[in-house]
């Protein structure tokens, strides 16, 4: 990977973080409730973003490698890393590889979820 991408993606992150945390706080300001609206909102805008970038970065050849890596890698990335999965399942559910999409969904949902609840517990353990 070339240092101009490089850069390009760590830009990208940059915006995308700075995106996450205004677009977060934004929607739990107007939808303050138990489920985190504001993570399910990122989470579908960038999964969204994601799908119409790719398709578009397949049937054209307009952008160089770095702006492709800066918008997709980089902004939503750090946007969501939520979009990369999305677009990674759907192309496996498009591709006709169903049991290879479902093993993906259920290990990055459960798995997540699991090892989330490990490290908030290792280290409720440690400071215990």
């Amino acid at each position: 990977m070339s240092i101009a991408t490089l850069l390009a993606i760590g830009s990208g992150g940059f915006i995308g973080a700075i995106l996450r945390a205004y677009l977060n706080g934004v929607i739990s300001h107007k939808l303050p409730h138990e489920l985190p609206y504001g993570t399910l909102g990122v989470n579908l805008l960038g999964s969204f973003i994601m799908g119409v970038l790719i398709a578009y970065f397949m049937h054209t050849n307009v952008f160089s490698i770095s702006v492709k890596s800066f918008l997709s890698t980089g902004i939503l990335g750090a946007l969501t890393t939520y979009s990369t999965f999305a677009i990674e399942s759907f192309l496996l559910l498009e591709g006709g590889h169903i049991v290879l999409a479902l093993a993906n969904i259920s290990l990055n949902a459960f798995g997540s979820i699991l090892m989330a609840g490990s490290g908030f517990y290792l280290i409720k353990l440690i400071f215990k």
